[in-house]
């Protein structure tokens, strides 16, 4: 698998086409930095550890409706491995004049656009949820 996180972000988009309220995918730290950013903004219900179907580590994420339609309206790859898109603070993105979040790698970790803004670090925009 070349881009985990895309990975991640399209079984997300795919299973809350499908209406499923859970959704597995493999485990690792940057996929979980980036759905502890989801759960903080609210995007999702939570998610935790679990063992895939062939023993190996999975993330099981509760995915989050309201009204019978998906919290996440659209999400976006921003940064990919053929063409990574890094950003000073003062050129991070506003998704939706500030409705959405991007989610930023920076030297202090994964965080929304909003908590980059306030410590005053860029980084790589991993991708926009609104």
């Amino acid at each position: 698998m070349n881009d985990p996180i895309g990975d991640m972000l399209t079984r997300i988009r795919n299973a809350q086409l499908r209406g499923k309220s859970t959704v597995m995918t493999p485990a690792s730290k940057l996929r979980a930095w980036v759905l502890d950013v989801l759960a903080d903004e609210g995007y999702i219900r939570g998610y935790e550890k679990a063992t895939g179907k062939d023993g190996h580590p999975a993330i099981e994420i509760s995915l989050k409706y309201y009204e019978g339609t998906p919290v996440i309206r659209e999400v976006k790859r921003v940064s990919k491995p053929g063409r990574r898109v890094y950003m000073g603070v003062n050129d991070i993105p506003v998704v939706r004049q500030g409705l959405g979040v991007s989610i930023v790698s920076t030297p202090k970790g994964v965080m929304s656009d909003a908590a980059a803004r306030s410590a005053n670090v860029g980084g790589e925009v991993l991708c926009t949820v609104f």
